[in-house]
């Protein structure tokens, strides 16, 4: 049984910065493209980072230079490094696994989802 669990959301001010984390258990990281989404009021959930199992990370433009995926495997867990946030950034974020097969980025791919953990940027 797959089992994600996302933590480290919280709010700040604009330019501050908020490292996520995403516990998983019941698969192997190595094997899976484990990726950083998230869903804002009214808008459609998008891709912001992802990164594959070789380790290879890949970004949303409008994150790019902002936010850092890395993963631990030995402690099968994601994080999500973000720096420079902005009011923009505001959503429930989440973290999934999955294959990716409808591009990394795209949340179609992913099949495990945790809760997700709520970022406020004002």
């Amino acid at each position: 049984h797959v089992q994600l669990v996302e933590s480290g959301g919280g709010s700040v001010q604009a330019g501050g910065s908020l490292t996520l984390s995403c516990v998983g258990s019941g698969y192997t990281y190595s094997n899976y493209y484990l990726g950083w989404f998230r869903q804002a009021p009214g808008k459609e959930r998008e891709g912001v980072a992802v990164i594959a199992g070789s380790g290879s990370p890949g970004y949303a433009d409008s994150v790019k230079g902002r936010f850092t995926i890395s993963k631990d495997t030995a402690k099968t867990t994601l994080y999500l490094q973000m720096n420079s946030l902005k009011p923009e950034d505001t959503a429930m974020y989440y973290c999934a696994a999955g294959k990716g097969t409808d591009g990394p980025l795209h949340p179609g791919g992913y099949d495990d989802w945790g809760p997700g953990t709520q970022v406020t940027v004002s």
